[in-house]
């Protein structure tokens, strides 16, 4: 069976302290998982490694069949893996719209002197990306918000902006870290909904989270890190169940 995202014995220290000890990952097409873990488990070491913002120590990482390795961040984003961050890393004095625009750019490539000349091949692909972010602001319940500055925006509209931002890129995969952190509840169930709509489309999420009720009310897979090490990896209830996650992390009465 041919996986969309495989690692294999994946490792990274830094200074000689070991931040993921052979970790192994595989993601089906089309699914939402989620990976969870206490703080210091190397949960974003995991997303940086991925994405190509820092190299693996060890092991591999295969994306539609193809190794990653040696792929600058830009080079991993063009294959079709795009993400989010715990902070939020909006462009505040830019509008909503050409925030999602400038994710967009990556598919629209039209060199140096196309873009100084403006030759009508320029000028059609503006419009068209124009377009096409406009339409994404929709798919995410923005489209009235598209020409407020970033800053301006709720704490919550700012999360959906970054994930349209991220989408803009046309990925397969998409990484979310933390998405639902600082959202209150009205805030929270719509990501949950926006989350499962983006699965719709065909895209797979994996997601970083602390708030178990977005993991528990939308994952069909979750992955357990503790301490760098992959403790436990399976369906919402067999987490809930194993012992090694409920001593690590959950907590008797955390779900």
């Amino acid at each position: 069976m041919g996986y969309l995202l495989e690692i294999k014995k994946l490792s990274k220290s830094f200074g000689g302290l070991s931040a993921l000890e052979g970790i192994e990952v595989r993601l089906e097409e089309g699914q939402i998982a989620s990976l969870i873990g206490p703080n210091g488990a190397g949960k974003t070491t995991f997303f940086n490694c991925i994405t190509g913002l820092i190299p693996p120590g060890r092991g591999e990482i295969v994306f539609k069949g193809k190794s990653l390795k040696g792929l600058q961040a830009n080079e991993i984003t063009g294959r079709g893996i795009a993400r989010t961050f715990q902070n939020i890393r909006l462009f505040g004095g830019m509008t909503a719209l050409e925030n999602v625009m400038v994710g967009g750019h990556l598919r629209y490539r039209y060199g140096f002197l196309g873009a100084l000349v403006r030759s009508p091949k320029v000028r059609q692909f503006e419009k068209e990306l124009i377009q096409k972010s406009f339409s994404l602001l929709k798919f995410v319940g923005l489209e009235s918000q598209h020409s407020k500055w970033a800053r301006e925006l709720s704490y919550g509209d700012q999360r959906r902006l970054e994930i349209v931002r991220a989408l803009a890129t046309e990925p397969t995969l998409l990484l979310l870290d933390e998405p639902a952190a600082g959202m209150n509840p009205k805030e929270t169930a719509s990501l949950m909904e926006l989350m499962v709509k983006i699965k719709e489309t065909g895209i797979t999420v994996l997601l970083i989270e602390h708030d178990m009720k977005v993991v528990m009310g939308i994952s069909e897979k979750i992955i357990v890190l503790d301490h760098g090490v992959k403790i436990a990896e399976g369906k919402p209830r067999e987490i809930q169940q194993n012992r090694n996650v409920i001593e690590a992390y959950l907590g008797t009465g955390s779900v």
